[in-house]
């Protein structure tokens, strides 16, 4: 299944003549530049947004992945932070990041020749609440991952398979879904909750959340991991480092690390308005 699933995947790239990749670095778009650049070569590009909800170390991993593909990479500076309407946090925030991304991509790839844009998007993506899906078709992105039926796991195969040393590395979506829905989003803030969660990487814990709200930290584990952090860190420290960063409180989540755990607030009528 999954290398028929690589076969359609190649092929929707031998159907294009060029292809620009919306590229954070992820796994996910990291496959996808992976395989535009095995089918389409130097008609291949991958872009990145740099933006205050990008860590720097991720940025890094980005141009360090592009690197060992082989893909050309450039970085564009997205504005969405002078948008209120992506600031105010509402529950339709991605759909105001993607419009910025994409708004911004189109005329870079009208203007380069290139046909199409693309982007990581998975087939799980689909199930799951995603208004920035909704910007991006509006514009004409197309997502091969979702069109072939590419799950999660799937991309983690095909990557491996490929020989991608990322495969296996945690999700980490933009620093703005660390916050409520309704509590205002600030540079201070994305600069404070990712420096919280590179120090808790550096302590050894990768697939991890520090999720904020007001002055309080709340952080996210596979529950397996819950009662290892407990015993293998020192807590006063931890709290120090935390509340030197800016933090009042420091919590852990009990029920753990879970996709998309902020949006259990959300009510049915309302994901059909904003999806």
């Amino acid at each position: 299944m999954v290398s028929e699933k690589l076969q359609q995947l190649q092929s929707l790239f031998t159907g294009m003549e060029q292809a620009l990749i919306a590229y954070s670095g992820g796994i996910d778009s990291t496959l996808v530049a992976k395989i535009a650049y095995d089918i389409l070569g130097d008609r291949a590009l991958a872009v990145t947004a740099v933006s205050p909800s990008l860590l720097p170390e991720d940025l890094e991993d980005a141009r360090i992945q592009a690197a060992m593909i082989g893909i050309s990479h450039e970085e564009i500076y997205t504005q969405e932070m002078a948008n209120p309407n992506y600031t105010d946090n509402p529950v339709n925030r991605c759909y105001f990041c993607k419009s910025e991304l994409h708004d911004q991509l189109k005329p870079l790839a009208r203007q380069r020749g290139y046909l199409y844009i693309v982007d990581g998007v998975n087939a799980d993506d689909l199930r799951d609440y995603r208004p920035g899906v909704k910007a991006a078709k509006e514009r004409g992105v197309r997502s091969p991952l979702a069109e072939v039926g590419v799950t999660k796991a799937e991309v983690r195969e095909i990557s491996k398979y490929l020989g991608l040393s990322c495969w296996d590395k945690p999700s980490q979506p933009c620093l703005s879904s660390r916050f409520p829905y309704g509590e205002e989003i600030t540079i201070a803030k994305l600069q404070r909750v990712g420096r919280a969660e590179v120090y808790l990487r550096r302590l050894g814990w990768q697939n991890l959340r520090v999720r904020s709200e007001g002055d309080t930290a709340r952080i996210e584990l596979p529950p397996a991991q819950i009662k290892d952090f407990i015993i293998k860190n020192d807590l006063p420290v931890l709290v120090q480092t935390f509340q030197a960063l800016g933090f009042l409180y420091v919590t852990l989540d009990l029920e753990g690390y879970r996709s998309g755990k902020l949006n259990q607030v959300l009510q049915p009528e309302l994901l059909a308005n904003y999806g």
